[in-house]
C-alpha cells in the first residue's frame, strides 16, 4: 500500500484494496501465511492470524504492527470442527465481519512410495490438507452468506495433484488434488450465496517445504536453475500477490480458478 507524510513528517496510508475488511489467515506462523497476513494488513486489512502455535502467531502480529498494520492472533486446530467455528465467531466478535479467508495450513508428509506410506501420515495428510480446508470453508461459508457483501475465499493447494505428480508423494498429491477439487465444487455450490471462491496452487517456493533433506537455500538454488523453467523458486511475496488478487474487487468474476504459479513446472 502507498504511503505520503504529512507536513508534519508523520506517515498516513492512502486506501487500498482492503480498507476496513476483516481477513483471517490460517497457517500464518511462517512461510507463505506469514506473508500473506503481512501483505494483507499492508492493503488495510484487520487481520486474523490462525494457527496451533501461539509464539510463532504472536510473531507475525509483530511484524504486522511494526510495519503500522492492525493485526490479532487466535490458536486454533484446522481438523477439530469446534476450533474452526470458535475461529470465525471470535474473528466476527473482534472486528464486526469475515471478508476474506485464506485457507492456508497444510502439512507435507512423502518420501514413500505408495504401498509404503504409513497410516498415520496418510491420515495426517487428509486431516489437515482435506478435513481442516472442508471444516474451514463451512464456518466462513456459514458467516459471510449472511453479510450483504458475501466474501471471498482461498485455498492454497499445490501445482502437485491436480497439475502435476513427481515420485514418492503419493498422499501430498492425493490431498492437495482434493483442495483443488473442493475448491471448484464449493465454488459452483456457493456463487449464489455471494461467496467467491477459488484457489492458488504454488509450486516450489521460498520456503522449508521446498527444502530437500540435508539441503540449504543455496543448493536449492542451484536444483531449481535445472529443475524450474523459470530457474527458481516462487517468493512468497509473489504468492501472496496472487491470493491478494483473488480476493479482490480486481478478481469479481473469477469462480473456482485454481490459479497454478510454479514458474511453468506444469505448463
Amino acid at each position: 500500500m502507498m504511503s505520503t507524510r504529512t507536513s508534519t513528517g508523520t506517515s498516513t496510508r492512502t486506501p487500498s484494496r482492503f480498507t476496513d475488511q476483516t481477513v483471517l489467515v490460517t497457517g500464518a506462523g511462517s512461510g507463505i501465511g506469514r506473508t500473506v497476513a503481512r501483505a494483507f494488513a499492508a492493503e488495510g486489512a484487520a487481520v486474523v492470524v490462525a494457527g496451533r502455535t501461539a509464539a510463532s502467531l504472536d510473531e507475525t502480529v509483530a511484524l504486522i504492527e511494526k510495519e503500522g498494520g492492525t493485526a490479532v492472533a487466535i490458536t486454533a486446530d484446522v481438523t477439530r470442527s469446534q476450533d474452526v467455528r470458535a475461529l470465525v465467531d471470535r474473528t466476527v466478535e473482534r472486528f464486526g465481519s469475515l471478508d476474506v479467508a485464506v485457507n492456508n495450513a497444510g502439512v507435507f508428509r512423502g518420501g514413500a512410495p505408495v504401498a509404503d506410506l504409513p497410516e498415520q501420515e496418510w491420515r495426517t495428510m487428509l486431516d489437515v490438507n482435506v478435513t481442516g480446508v472442508l471444516l474451514g470453508l463451512q464456518a466462513q461459508v456459514a458467516r459471510m452468506r449472511r453479510q450483504p457483501d458475501g466474501g471471498a475465499i482461498v485455498n492454497v493447494s499445490s501445482n502437485l495433484g491436480a497439475h502435476t505428480r513427481i515420485p514418492g508423494a503419493a498422499g501430498y498429491l492425493a490431498t492437495k488434488a482434493a483442495v483443488s477439487a473442493l475448491t471448484r465444487a464449493a465454488a459452483l455450490d456457493h456463487i449464489a450465496d455471494g461467496v467467491r471462491i477459488n484457489a492458488v496452487s504454488p509450486g516450489p517456493s521460498a520456503t522449508g517445504m521446498s527444502l530437500r533433506a540435508g539441503e540449504s537455500p543455496e543448493d536449492r538454488t542451484l536444483r531449481m536453475k535445472d529443475e524450474s523453467p523459470l530457474g527458481r523458486v516462487s517468493s512468497t511475496e509473489e504468492i501472496a500477490a496472487a491470493v491478494l488478487y483473488l480476493a479482490s474487487g480486481d478478481a469479481a468474476s473469477l469462480v473456482g480458478t485454481d490459479l497454478v504459479i510454479d514458474g511453468g513446472a506444469s505448463a
